[in-house]
């Protein structure tokens, strides 16, 4: 950031904490902050956590944000400020982006949740300020490396269409023990969204949806082995902007091996279709430990044939570690989904676009290059 802005998140997790610490330490020109939650105690905690953890002075004023409506108190903290950062889950997402355009707010979110985001998609058509979704991890970050490669692939051997383009990312423990092979370290409930939503995926050419979890297959990264599974939301709007172009286009969520299994027998017990997903964050949470010493993989491949018909493959592969920023030691699953959504909110602020912004209409070189992208996944 250059300029002074005045920057609202929403949410006081452990993400809206990240974002907060790295605005402060790591933008040009400090903002102020106002951190809102429904537990108005949670987001005095958040603003107090990053005041000891920053290097700079910074303004930080947590404040009270109801599940409902608006106060007195938030609506002049709305008149004041130039960008809301949505931290809250998916399904909030709408409500918050309303706000955003009510009061003539740029906003950016991290949801993975497709119909929510499409509910923003339509809400925003006539918007004043810039919309920026799905700009966290996955989706986020891996969509613009994804289709950074494709564009590269296909500028370099002078080609339009390639045949394979998969993309994967495993927010994952240093360790796995039996049965579960797993190790929570971010929201329960988003793993079992992701679980059990329908993906969107490319085969020939054409978009359609698949069952997540039902095309498991084993990879090997850096030496090591891991599982691989379709669950829902990270290839964003990937299928929309390359069907016609890619053969087969999918997002993956990588796990160490026998999760998966695992996972499948925990279904195969629930028998309410409609609350499947909370039964089986239920059934992980009886289990599963939550875990702080976390590290993100994450794995990209672009596959096609060359001008004269010779068949390429281009790969990247990075293990992200815990990262410290300022005086806190940060989960790598907060430095890799805050530091997207930091660099969002920069664009928005710096150019100031109306409308939606999808993942594939960033310009993945110039975004990935960015302050605060870069010196998270390098």
């Amino acid at each position: 950031m250059k300029k002074h802005f005045n920057i609202i998140i929403a949410g006081a997790g452990g993400i809206a904490e990240a974002a907060a610490l790295l605005l402060i330490e790591w933008s040009e020109v400090t903002p102020s902050l106002f951190i809102g939650n429904r537990t108005f105690a949670k987001a005095q905690k958040v603003a107090h956590w990053v005041d000891n953890g920053s290097t700079k002075p910074a303004e930080i004023k947590p404040f009270y944000l109801p599940e409902k409506g608006t106060t007195p108190e938030m609506e002049d903290i709305l008149q004041q400020a130039d960008i809301i950062l949505d931290c809250l889950p998916g399904s909030e997402a709408p409500r918050i982006a309303q706000l955003a355009k009510d009061y003539s707010l740029h906003y950016a979110n991290l949801t993975e949740y497709v119909a929510e985001t499409n509910k923003i998609i339509a809400l925003a058509e006539n918007a004043k300020t810039g919309f920026i979704l799905q700009t966290g991890l996955a989706p986020g970050y891996i969509d613009l490396l994804a289709n950074g490669m494709f564009q590269q692939f296909c500028a370099d051997y002078k080609v339009n269409s390639v045949h394979l383009l998969e993309f994967k990312v495993g927010a994952l423990t240093k360790h796995a023990v039996a049965p579960h092979y797993y190790g929570f370290t971010w929201s329960p409930v988003g793993v079992a969204t992701e679980y059990l939503k329908e993906t969107i995926v490319l085969r020939e050419y054409q978009k359609t949806t698949l069952a997540s979890l039902t095309e498991r297959a084993t990879i090997v990264i850096d030496g090591l082995l891991y599982e691989e599974d379709l669950t829902s939301g990270g290839a964003a709007d990937l299928p929309d902007a390359l069907a016609g172009r890619v053969h087969t286009l999918d997002y993956k969520t990588l796990r160490f091996p026998g999760h998966y299994a695992w996972v499948q027998e925990q279904l195969k017990k629930i028998r309410s279709k409609t609350k499947a997903i909370s039964k089986l964050q239920e059934k992980m949470e009886a289990i599963i430990p939550h875990n702080e010493d976390d590290q993100i993989v994450l794995y990209a491949a672009v596959e096609g044939k060359d001008i004269e018909g010779v068949l390429r493959r281009r790969e990247i592969a990075k293990v992200i570690l815990p990262q410290q920023v300022g005086n806190h030691y940060l989960r790598a699953i907060q430095t890799t989904t805050a530091a997207p959504l930091v660099q969002a909110a920069q664009l928005l602020l710096e150019t100031n676009p109306q409308g939606v912004i999808l993942q594939s209409q960033i310009d993945p070189i110039a975004f990935l290059k960015g302050n605060y992208v870069a010196r998270v996944y390098g």
